[in-house]
């Protein structure tokens, strides 16, 4: 029967005897059983045991409490053995108990042996390492000997938590090696949440943010990491964090070379310089990744003449969602033109919504409800009135009837994103871009408090000017001309007005607080904008070099 054993104690503990899961009985019971998993083919004394199992308060007749859980794993791992029979998946020995079993059946054997085996093999082999790493990794449920206390089990648990961080680095750097950055950093996000001090993830998160083009994120990450060692352990990154930070400021090229689908952030940005804000005629002033900015030479510490740590690529423009007003406008209208032309209008409706997706499947679609629309017509142009149809034909043109009206006008309804997230249960399009760009504009300010002069050469809060960084859609009340507060969200146009009067009379903003009081605004309203307006100092020679001293407000 051994030999169609399987146990399982990454995670909960389970076992098998061939597809049937068995019932381990209680507690200690289990204990015991994960006493000799630790050992598999290996004697443990009954002394083990009792030290594993009771670490505080063993009992006082240990061994036969012991002889007894003993009894109750053999009637479950071997149903079928008479009474007085000896065990031969668990017996006795001289030497104490003997757990016989492959110790390819536990899962927590086989893992070890898998990430071993990817580790000799990462040099030589990459993608078998790779494989072998995913097939280790997929046997992890969980923890490891949940719900069992005491020294033997918590050192256990250890090794394999810190094996499995291993594991999770060694495939981490095989993506990397593979010029997979931009995919890998999804799962690094969620690496360095689990494992915050490990500062091997740590540069590999980083540096595939560089190579993704992602160079003030790449900078970010390394900020976090120095203010939770500092705070949280008195001690700095290493050597090798260090390293990676400093090569990442001067965009050394090294970082991406040889490396696949690599993006080195770009030679050169070109923003508009803010400036003051009663002058709404700004400047264009090039800022060169290897020359010092001529508003700011020295930069946060940074020797005037060298890289810029703001090179970054020009983005990519991404479809922006509808305002929910006019994406169910045009489901309404979609809906109405397929009803209204019986299905042979579906088409224009289905084509319209691939185009705007860049959906190769609904343009697929869109053929499809052609061509059903085609054979429509078709069937009607050539139908002889004279002569009565069969009923085949009958039920074909009901068919064809029915597919592009019925059905074509309840597939434009489930287009909208709307619709289909409540049916599914899944998150708006627009929640999920909205949440993007939450988090890009505390990364926008993160940059802020570290690099003051990002301010200018992102022109960061500034809408109202060109430029290649996106902070997530952040206001600079101070800065801004009229037109930009005329769009502050969640005011009235009589408000948005009187922002701009009480700018201009009054002087900049420092805060939401004084500006709500001010103008006054609605709590809601204040709210509202709380996440999306900067109060930085308006913008001059002196302020810029006070700003770079001592940070935004």
């Amino acid at each position: 029967m051994s030999g169609q054993l399987r146990f399982e104690i990454l995670g909960p503990q389970r076992a098998w005897y061939a597809d049937r899961e068995i019932d381990l009985g209680p507690g200690k019971q289990r204990a015991v059983l994960a006493v000799l998993l630790l050992s598999p083919g290996r004697p443990v004394s009954t002394g083990q045991i009792i030290e594993a199992v009771w670490p505080e308060d063993p009992p006082a007749n240990g061994p036969n409490v012991v002889q007894k859980y003993v009894a109750g794993l053999r009637r479950v791992l071997e149903p079928d053995r008479s009474p007085r029979t000896p065990g031969q998946v668990l017996s006795l020995t001289d030497a104490g108990y003997l757990l016989r079993v492959d110790p390819e059946a536990v899962d927590a054997i086989r893992f070890e042996r898998g990430v071993h085996a990817a580790r000799r093999h990462a040099s030589e082999s990459p993608e078998r390492a790779l494989a072998e790493l995913t097939d280790a990794l997929a046997r992890w449920h969980g923890e490891p000997f949940t719900g069992f206390a005491g020294g033997v089990f918590e050192a256990a648990r250890r090794r394999l938590v810190e094996l499995r961080a291993v594991a999770l680095e060694t495939r981490a750097e095989l993506e990397l090696d593979r010029g997979r950055h931009r995919e890998t950093v999804g799962e690094l996000v969620e690496l360095v949440a689990e494992f915050p001090v490990r500062e091997r993830l740590r540069h590999q998160y980083m540096l595939a943010l560089y190579r993704s083009g992602r160079q003030a994120e790449a900078l970010a990450a390394y900020r976090d990491i120095d203010s939770l060692l500092r705070e949280e352990h008195g001690i700095g990154p290493g050597e090798a964090l260090r390293e990676l930070h400093a090569r990442i400021l001067r965009a050394e090229p090294t970082l991406t070379a040889g490396v696949p689908n690599a993006e080195r952030p770009a030679p050169t940005v070109a923003v508009q310089a803010a400036a003051p804000v009663q002058e709404n005629n700004p400047a264009t002033v090039p800022l060169y990744a290897d020359q010092p900015s001529p508003l700011h030479p020295a930069r946060d510490g940074l020797p005037a003449g060298s890289p810029s740590p703001f090179a970054v690529e020009q983005p990519r423009r991404e479809r922006h969602p509808l305002p929910t007003w006019v994406s169910n406008t045009t489901t309404v209208l979609g809906t109405l033109l397929a009803l209204v032309s019986f299905g042979t209008g579906t088409w224009l409706v289905v084509l319209a919504y691939a185009v705007r997706r860049r959906s190769r499947r609904l343009g697929l679609a869109a053929l499809g409800y052609f061509l059903t629309a085609t054979l429509l017509v078709v069937m009607i142009a050539t139908d002889d009135l004279e002569t009565e149809d069969s009923p085949a034909e009958v039920f074909s043109a009901l068919g064809v009837v029915f597919l592009c009206w019925l059905v074509g006008s309840a597939h434009i309804v489930l287009l909208n994103s709307w619709v289909w997230g409540r049916i599914t249960g899944r998150p708006r399009v627009a929640q999920a871009l909205e949440e993007e760009r939450r988090i890009r504009r505390q990364q926008a300010r993160n940059l802020l408090h570290r690099y003051p002069s990002a301010r200018l050469e992102f022109a960061i809060g500034r809408p109202d000017l060109p430029r290649a960084f996106d902070d997530g859609g952040l206001v600079d009340v101070n800065a801004v001309p009229d037109q930009v507060l005329a769009t502050l969200p969640g005011l009235t146009d009589a408000q948005r007005r009187q922002v701009a009067m009480d700018r201009w009379v009054r002087g900049p903003y420092g805060s939401m607080e004084e500006l709500a009081a001010r103008c006054p605004l609605p709590v809601a309203a204040a709210e509202a904008l709380h996440d999306v307006l900067l109060f930085l100092p308006v913008h001059t020679p002196a302020t810029t070099r006070s700003t770079e001293r001592f940070g935004p407000r």
